[in-house]
């Protein structure tokens, strides 16, 4: 026999950007057969309670000052790392952290990116992309590609980017799913699973998932807006206005609507260091017009709906719409006047755009009695679209041979999408009367098509416009491919204070074959105060579309790189090969520990091997490039004297890695009774990625060479450690954060002034190391109604930056920094003003 009880939940639902007060208190109807045991202390941040909106909701309200005074992440429920009912963060068998809006808000960051670096330390991001990779963002996690890290909305798959990174780089190849295009108006909190995870969730869960859960609420209106600049530079000005709000549905459902407007301008580095090394005394043009080292201007609009809806006794209807408009700019290399004359006699700097339209819409349907189980049925469709563009910009050649050049051109188009169609159903069980468990099975069903365009004739012909070539005809193509999979996963108490899960997933990809993932999970609660647990399991990450099909010609002031396509000739005739799946073995365990009332601890451990990582190959270059990139039908520029400066390379199967490290993390309530509460907390990943094994190419050459290895390996901070203090006094907060990024390492290419010897060498580089550095953040804020609040920040309010690099690894000049490094940001101090209204 089977016991049932109604279980009431309360949902502290945090507002707009990141965190304004509304809650809800929900009932639900659920199976609950796990032991009654408190759980060691884990450490999160606080937060409400996890994503699975009950049926039959009924809103409340509960104030920001008391949810920050109270709350408590290892009390949330969650819905990550594990199908079981009504687990709490703290009782967690895998290392999972909760985020708050309000923890996000109090980042003072606009993009979500950026927020959540501020707050995780084991997800970074590279301080600065290049070309049309820094037209979109991206999030690393342990220090692995974009691509290894799986971004869940509600639990359901986010459809990612069509905007493929394909420079040189630690992020070659990545197409993840920008998190900036999520309406961040639309956010509860986010819950990040730091642990292999492909068993549950199939391919890219390997460094681990983040998953964003969405607020539910029936009522409400949050607004915010916020502005704020470098105030050392005196540029990069930046603003976002947005409101979001709650509505009724009848007497058992809820409609939930969100939108912002988000603008940034230029920043660009300390011009008065970053001089052009083509410039003379006698140019006509300013020492300082190269812009390259800057991030893009950009303007972003986002909207959600969401709603759920009970249509009879048991059952619920549910869905959630989100779109994202984005225009952006970023600046290309500076062409001095006599590249084009006739159009700029002073010179130009080409800018490099995009025009992104990204929407998902995900409709579910989702009861608790069928023949005793939980379940939920699912389908959800999302694209990406993006239209490149050269603005600013001139086709030298073609204006010789036509008479005239276009100085905008659209030079490329792509579309990624997914559908994706589940089915997941639970209950909980007693075997023989005796043994609690939750049995969960589920099967999926994903549909992805891309689809690449050729660009405008003028961009591509006779070498193509300045700035970035555009695709040719011969680029262009529909690809598709169906992915089916099935899981099983069950979570047992063989003893009372003993967890033991076992999940298995099987999944069938049309190209790239078939894949077994398994999982083993334990934890032994030794007593309520201290536990153990670890995990062992392998995981897959198939070879994305873009990896596959994407090919692309690009052109600096005195030289060209060419990215091939690995199934092409051209790509063949320097080695390429197709490409396999990435696989993974991971292992981690942890303790788990509350030495004192409020002061939670948790130590982890892991370990990840990944085989066939994916990632650009080794460069050739010189005239071997050039003839591979005639093949592809385009020719470079002319003007390009060193034809040591062209070069190309493709995807490829480049290496096996193993990835080492620890997280650590506490934090301690301090009531200060008549003078507030003080959160303290303390956050550090250690982490190492070393080569294990150096695959070949199609002739038997290393698929890597040591630039290479070194974006596998040391592109990432060695460490990460953040401090925070939160103090709340009355109508007062204070949130003071420190942050140490630990060393990076690259090796950098020989540039234009290098000597000749090795300038543009592919066999030697020189080393250079970012030494660590803190950045001190602080935010004050004031609320003076129940409705309104205000609060001023600075962001590396002492203007930290990394080291600069040696002149003869500066193309150009305005390079200063390590852009490819995943440390110290480059921008510097930000200064903001928040102002909150909810009502």
């Amino acid at each position: 026999m089977f016991t049932k009880r109604r279980i009431l939940t309360a949902a502290t639902l945090l507002s707009l950007p990141f965190g304004f007060s509304l809650a809800q208190a929900a009932t639900q109807q659920a199976d609950q057969t796990q032991p009654k045991t408190k759980k060691a202390g884990a450490v999160h941040h606080r937060t409400s309670i996890g994503s699975d909106q009950p049926l039959h909701s009924v809103p409340k309200i509960r104030t920001r000052k008391a949810r920050d005074a109270s709350g408590d992440s290892g009390e949330s429920v969650i819905v990550t790392g594990t199908h079981a009912f009504n687990r709490k963060a703290r009782d967690s068998a895998v290392p999972v952290t909760v985020v708050s809006a309000a923890t996000l808000r109090r980042s003072g960051q606009l993009n979500l990116a950026d927020a959540i670096t501020r707050v995780d330390p084991s997800i970074t991001v590279t301080a600065n992309g290049a070309d049309a990779g820094a037209l979109t963002s991206a999030i690393r996690m342990r220090g692995l590609n974009p691509n290894e890290v799986l971004v869940l909305v509600d639990g359901k798959r986010r459809n990612t980017t069509a905007n493929i990174y394909a420079d040189n780089g630690p992020q070659q190849g990545s197409t993840p799913v920008d998190l900036n295009m999520i309406p961040a108006g639309a956010i509860d909190h986010i819950e990040i699973l730091r642990d292999g995870a492909a068993a549950l969730y199939g391919s890219d869960a390997i460094a681990g998932v983040v998953n964003i859960i969405t607020k539910k609420t029936s009522h409400g209106i949050n607004t915010v807006a916020q502005t704020g600049a470098n105030a050392y530079n005196g540029d990069g000005w930046q603003y976002l206005i947005g409101a979001d709000g709650g509505l009724k549905w009848g007497n058992d459902g809820f409609v939930h609507l969100s939108g912002q407007v988000y603008h940034t301008d230029h920043w660009v580095s300390n011009l008065k260091s970053t001089n052009d090394h083509r410039w003379t005394p006698n140019s006509s043009w300013p020492a300082n017009s190269n812009k390259i080292l800057s991030n893009p201007e950009e303007t972003r609009e986002n909207l959600s709906i969401e709603w759920g809806k009970g249509i009879t006794e048991g059952i619920e209807t549910y869905g959630l719409i989100t779109y994202a408009h984005r225009h952006s700019e970023a600046y290309e290399n500076y062409r001095v006047p006599t590249v084009a004359p006739s159009a700029f006699p002073y010179g130009f700097s080409p800018l490099e755009t995009i025009e992104e339209n990204d929407f998902q819409a995900n409709l579910g349907i989702k009861g608790d009695n069928l023949f005793g189980f939980s379940w939920d049925l699912s389908t959800l469709y999302g694209q990406d679209d993006d239209d490149i563009g050269n603005k600013n910009t001139f086709n030298p050649n073609y204006y010789k041979a036509y008479g005239f050049s276009p100085t905008t051109v659209r030079a490329q188009s792509y579309s990624l999408a997914q559908w994706t169609s589940n089915f997941d159903a639970r209950r909980n069980f007693r075997i023989a009367d005796v043994v609690p468990m939750t049995l969960a099975f589920g099967a999926e069903h994903r549909l992805e098509m891309y689809t690449i365009k050729a660009g405008e004739p003028a961009s591509y012909e006779l070498g193509g416009t300045q700035g970035f070539a555009g695709l040719t005809p011969q680029n262009a193509g529909k690809w598709q491919r169906n992915i089916w999979a099935g899981y099983l996963d069950g979570d047992f108490h063989p003893l009372p204070h003993w967890d033991l899960d076992f999940a298995g997933r099987f999944e069938h990809y049309t190209d790239m074959g078939n894949t077994e993932n398994g999982k083993v999970t334990t934890r032994y609660d030794i007593t309520s105060k201290l536990a153990v647990r670890g995990t062992i399991s392998n995981g897959f990450r198939a070879p994305t579309m873009p990896e596959q099909y994407y090919s692309a010609l690009n052109v600096s002031p005195t030289g060209a790189s060419g990215l091939l396509q690995t199934v092409g000739a051209a790509g063949q005739s320097i080695g390429a090969q197709r490409l396999k799946p990435e696989r993974s073995t991971s292992a981690e365990g942890g303790i788990i520990a509350e030495p004192l009332k409020d002061w939670h601890v948790s130590v982890d451990v892991y370990q990840i091997n990944i085989r066939d990582r994916i990632i650009g190959s080794a460069n050739v270059n010189g005239q071997t490039a050039l003839d591979a990139i005639s093949l592809t039908g385009v020719s470079i520029p002319s003007g390009i004297a060193d034809l040591s400066n062209v070069t190309a390379n493709y995807f490829a199967n480049v290496a096996s890695t193993r990835t080492q490290g620890l997280d650590l993390q506490s934090d301690y309530l301090l009531h200060l009774h008549r003078y507030g509460t003080l959160n303290l907390s303390a956050m550090l990943n250690l982490n190492r990625t070393r080569i294990s094994h150096i695959n070949t190419n199609a002739f038997g050459d290393p698929a890597a060479n040591a630039q290479t290895v070194g974006y596998l390996t040391t592109g990432s901070p060695r460490s990460k450690l953040i401090l925070n203090a939160y103090w709340t006094y009355h109508q007062w907060d204070v949130n003071l954060r420190q942050t140490r990024y630990g060393e990076t390492k690259s090796l950098l290419t020989y540039e234009d002034l290098a000597p000749s010897a090795i300038k543009y060498s592919n066999t030697e580089w020189a080393e250079f190391k970012n030494t660590p550095a803190w950045l001190t953040d602080i935010e004050v804020g004031y609320r003076f109604t129940e409705h309104w609040h205000f609060a001023i920040g600075a962001n590396n309010i002492f203007n930290q930056r990394p080291r600069h690099v040696n002149p003869i690894t500066n193309y150009l000049g305005p390079k200063i920094y390590d852009t490819d490094s995943s440390g110290v940001p480059i921008y510097g101090a930000y200064y903001y003003g928040r102002l909150n209204a909810t009502f």
